[in-house]
């Protein structure tokens, strides 16, 4: 298993874990990734891969207007080969990558629901604690819950 920087060639196997994790529109991938790739922003983009086959990846951006501050916006892993370490290594180099910027705190959102319980559970195991809550953010007794985590 090796992460490592996201680079053109994964395009398509992170396609295939956005399709079976159904985190956003498999679509939408390129346009996302074309600044990273192109070197022409600050986001940052890690890919994990198995037997020469992008099996997940995270991304996370710099808060605009705040100093230090990153927000994690995805982390996917293919279904077949989660609960085997690979987001948390994602995880644990992203914030090393960040940490050689000076970056001082990651930041996370997820929501209230059921269909989140895992990865409530998985960013309190990573050791982010719960910031922040807005009630029926995405409808009523669906809340938004903001994680965060000093990277100092």
């Amino acid at each position: 298993m090796d992460i490592r920087y996201t680079e053109p060639g994964d395009i398509n196997d992170l396609k295939d874990v956005l399709n079976h994790t159904k985190l956003f529109q498999s679509d939408l991938l390129e346009d996302m990734l074309s600044g990273f790739l192109n070197g022409d922003n600050e986001e940052l983009w890690l890919t994990c891969e198995n037997n020469c086959r992008a099996i997940g990846f995270c991304y996370t951006v710099p808060e605009q207007m705040a100093e230090g501050t990153w927000n994690m916006l995805a982390l996917a892993v293919l279904p077949e080969v989660q609960r085997q370490g690979i987001g948390r290594g994602l995880v644990a180099q992203m914030e090393a990558e960040l940490q050689e910027q000076a970056a001082r705190v990651m930041i996370v959102d997820t929501y209230s629901t059921d269909a989140y319980a895992g990865a409530r559970l998985f960013y309190a195991n990573a050791g982010y604690s719960e910031e922040a809550r807005i009630r029926d953010f995405c409808g009523k007794g669906d809340d938004k819950i903001t994680f965060w985590k000093s990277l100092a």
